[in-house]
């Protein structure tokens, strides 16, 4: 009589590691955030600002919130229909910092990409583009054509969004 576990061929199970990626288009872009850099994501709220620049406040639950609007920072104008009821805000946790917002057009997409999946940006790149403000890049199956999604850097956002314009 055989042992069947030792003639059965062995199975390997690999284990892919995902990441949570909530993605978002700007323009033609495709921007994405960790998930766990997410608090929550709420419809449009009025946004306070002097229209100068991509930087406004809003007020939620009793606190005000600084806003940013990636279309203005990236192409140096608004998106009309972010600034609608159409509209949404997502809101950024953050553990030693004050917590800010990102102002986007159409409601985001929570996907799941394979860490070996997401790439590193070269320093060089992001010096000489006005995508400095991602760090990370990947490329997912998408319809007919590959979608490549920029992976923001909140810390590094942050600290652009608070300096001096």
């Amino acid at each position: 009589m055989t042992n069947p576990i030792s003639t059965s061929p062995v199975r390997k199970k690999t284990l892919t590691r995902l990441e949570k990626i909530l993605i978002f288009p700007i323009g033609q872009l495709n921007l994405g955030l960790k998930i766990d850099s997410v608090q929550k994501i709420i419809k449009y709220l009025p946004i306070q600002s002097s229209g100068l620049s991509p930087f406004g406040v809003i007020h939620l639950e009793e606190q005000e919130i600084s806003v940013i609007d990636l279309h203005h920072l990236l192409f140096k104008e608004k998106d009309p229909i972010a600034y609608s009821q159409d509209g949404h805000i997502i809101l950024t946790r953050q553990l030693q910092r004050e917590s800010f917002a990102i102002l986007v057009a159409k409601p985001p997409s929570l996907i799941d990409v394979p860490l070996s999946e997401i790439r590193i940006l070269p320093e060089s790149y992001r010096r000489s583009d006005t995508l400095e403000i991602a760090s990370h890049v990947t490329v997912i199956p998408h319809q007919d054509d590959p979608l490549t999604i920029f992976i923001l850097d909140v810390p590094y956002l942050l600290e652009k969004f608070t300096q001096k314009n």
